[in-house]
């Protein structure tokens, strides 16, 4: 495991966007496992300014994405769907029929989570996998058990995981409760895995990189992982 500091969150994500534009020059037609939430945003627009800059070319480019809520179409501006239509897409030169996200809405879920497990394998999953970290160790929607989730599975969001994404929301309940996301075992067939966390996160980035491996930890199982880069922001 490679384990990179910075001392902001414009510097996080410059090593980040970087890490993930190498990927892109190197094979581009890399399959990305992309991530949403407030820590990959600076990471996205550093990617831009280099598309914009004609450094990437995202046309052969295939993205998977971690998760989806539950009963959110992606039209509704607080889906994860339009958050990466907004935050990336939009604004580089990517096939969005390249571009996979779990489709919330489905009236299977069963199914749907079948469906995009199966998807993921006939990607050859991520040729580079970004995450983020949520304060309880969280990965994708992969909340605290007793067991790592294997496959893509529908979960219910913890109180703090519904409460952290509130800000998101005009109110709190309008968060949904429950989500589809990529399995830890999903996850981990990435071919490379790349974790940021910002300065709020150093406590649960410690304990996931150097505690025990447990499922009460889900992102302890990097740990196993051959190929993890973690870019942090250690103030």
């Amino acid at each position: 495991m490679r384990i990179i500091k910075t001392d902001s969150y414009e510097k996080m994500s410059a090593v980040a966007a970087s890490i993930i534009g190498a990927q892109i020059v190197i094979k581009p037609s890399s399959v990305l496992g992309l991530a949403t939430g407030s820590s990959p945003i600076g990471t996205y627009q550093d990617l831009i300014k280099g598309y914009n800059d004609g450094v990437y070319d995202f046309s052969h480019i295939k993205t998977i994405n971690l998760d989806e809520y539950v009963g959110i179409s992606g039209e509704n501006e607080n889906s994860y769907r339009y958050f990466m239509n907004d935050n990336l897409f939009n604004h580089v030169n990517i096939d969005k029929a390249n571009t996979f996200v779990p489709d919330g809405m489905a009236a299977d879920k069963a199914a749907e989570c079948e469906r995009y497990e199966n998807l993921a394998g006939s990607l050859g999953y991520a040729d580079l996998q970004l995450l983020g970290i949520g304060q309880n160790g969280h990965i994708g929607f992969n909340e605290p058990l007793d067991y790592f989730p294997l496959k893509v599975h529908e979960v219910g969001l913890t109180e703090s995981t519904i409460q952290a994404n509130s800000r998101l929301f005009d109110d709190e309940s309008q968060v949904p409760r429950t989500a589809i996301t990529m399995g830890i075992g999903t996850i981990m067939q990435a071919k490379r895995i790349l974790l940021i966390a910002g300065a709020d996160k150093k406590d649960i980035i410690k304990e996931a990189l150097y505690g025990k491996i447990t499922p009460q930890v889900p992102a302890s199982v990097l740990q196993l992982h051959r190929n993890t880069t973690v870019v942090v922001v250690d103030e």
